[in-house]
């Protein structure tokens, strides 16, 4: 019996229930849509990142892979006709679009050819982490607590009597390349690799590095993990392995809850993907499209605020596909709080240029910085990007790195160029706010968006 195992963010051979389940019946044949309205929408650093790792699944897939470009309610009962498909399994979709688009599928298939669902893209499927009283949890720290408590099973083997299907033509794999954009090495094996690297090298230091984007401290898995080349279980059970009670290691475990949670949140509130989770903060928002308030979004998109920590990190975006998570905050935070703009607008950026774009991260993560996500979020927390700067980069090498204009600066004096003499003598431009004033005005539209909220 046929079985077409239907990817998506899951593209990998190993660790990988869905395979190992439309394996147990007899030869697979292995499908990729490219689905227009997820294309659209994903911009070019994250459409070449797939293009990418498709090309490395292929290869895994010794060739079998097929790649079909259209809606999935149409190619898949199509697929299915044509190679006499008994089941079409995946790993089941917790996107709020991804669900919706599921709910199609399984409506178009053919009589009594089902969608089977196994795993997920999370080590603890999103929904099945709940409070005694069954409510889902807002807040990070009990559910991490649950979320252990609950925890996962183990990494599942690639199937031994695996038989791939070849008689089925793909068409040619074309997403384009990111020109101008540095991409780490993507797929499956570079992944592992990568993986193998920061467990025998990072994880011990982890705890105290992580927060450094000076410094080589992180995974740099996110990428992987979006697009499913590494599964979250693998990690687990590679630390749990290596030095489950070591610091670093829960720290770093923590890390992947917070994915899961974020990923839960959105499970029970879809609407949370692009409006605010608390609605008792009607803050007072600027106009992008005013003529005062477009010139200071397109300097900070362009990292030309006059914040070198800010322009940094909005320059590793444009430049890799991807920033560190304390920079994340930091630029975040300024768009939000200095420049007073809807988080909405700086998350879309976001997922425009990162390669790790992950819907459920990215919101939620901007809506923390927001305040008005989850957890009893700090409202009133303005980043402050000079102090930041001088706390984790604290040489000013991750600034020279990215702001070539301040690199005649040395040490610390780069995150201030304004006290040096020759600080804007390389065309680097002036502070476009400033931030004292800025955070004043941020706190004063909080407090009266608390009093209206009340």
């Amino acid at each position: 019996m046929t079985s077409i195992l239907w990817l998506r963010r899951d593209l990998r051979l190993h660790d990988h229930p869905a395979l190992a389940a439309a394996a147990e019946h007899g030869p697979v044949l292995p499908v990729f849509v490219l689905d227009p309205s997820l294309l659209g929408s994903a911009g070019r650093v994250r459409t070449a990142a797939l293009g990418a790792t498709l090309e490395a699944t292929s290869a895994a897939y010794d060739g079998a892979l097929v790649i079909r470009r259209g809606r999935p309610e149409a190619v898949l009962p199509e697929l299915a006709r044509a190679v006499g498909a008994t089941a079409v399994h995946v790993s089941a979709e917790t996107t709020p679009y991804g669900r919706a688009r599921d709910a199609r599928v399984e409506a178009a298939l053919p009589d009594g050819v089902p969608l089977v669902a196994t795993g997920s893209p999370y080590a603890v499927t999103p929904g099945r982490v709940r409070k005694g009283d069954g409510t889902p949890y807002r807040v990070f720290t009990p559910f991490s607590r649950a979320w252990r408590d609950h925890g996962w099973r183990a990494p599942a083997p690639v199937p031994r009597a695996l038989r791939w299907v070849r008689r089925v033509e793909s068409e040619t794999l074309d997403l384009g390349a990111a020109d101008g954009v540095h991409l780490p090495p993507l797929g499956e094996d570079a992944a592992r690799e990568r993986w193998r690297e920061f467990l025998d090298e990072g994880l011990g230091t982890y705890g105290d590095r992580r927060d450094r984007p000076d410094l080589d401290g992180t995974s740099r898995l996110s990428v992987h993990l979006k697009l499913g080349a590494l599964h979250p279980r693998t990690l687990l059970a590679d630390v749990h392995a290596r030095s489950p009670r070591a610091a670093s290691a829960r720290t770093f475990v923590d890390e992947l809850a917070w994915r899961e949670f974020y990923a839960d949140v959105l499970w029970h509130e879809p609407r949370s993907a692009w409006a605010d989770l608390r609605t008792d903060l009607p803050f007072a928002y600027a106009d992008p499209a005013d003529d005062d308030v477009a010139p200071l979004i397109e300097a900070w998109r362009t990292g030309r605020t006059g914040f070198p920590f800010v322009d940094a990190g909005m320059r590793q975006l444009l430049g890799e596909g991807w920033m560190h998570n304390r920079v994340r905050m930091v630029t975040a935070s300024f768009l939000v709080k200095d420049l007073h703009v809807w988080w909405g607008h700086g998350a879309r950026h976001f997922l425009d240029h990162l390669a790790d774009g992950d819907l459920a991260s990215n919101s939620h993560g901007w809506q923390w910085v927001a305040g008005t996500g989850t957890d009893a979020a700090p409202y009133f927390r303005v980043f402050n990007p000079v102090a930041q700067g001088e706390r984790f980069d604290p040489d000013g090498a991750y600034v020279r790195r990215w702001v070539p204009e301040l690199r005649h600066l040395a040490g610390k004096a780069a995150h201030q160029p304004w006290r040096a003499a020759d600080g804007y003598a390389h065309g680097y431009p002036e502070r476009v706010v400033d931030h004292g004033a800025e955070r004043a005005e941020a706190l004063r539209r909080y407090e009266t968006a608390r009093g209206a909220g009340r």
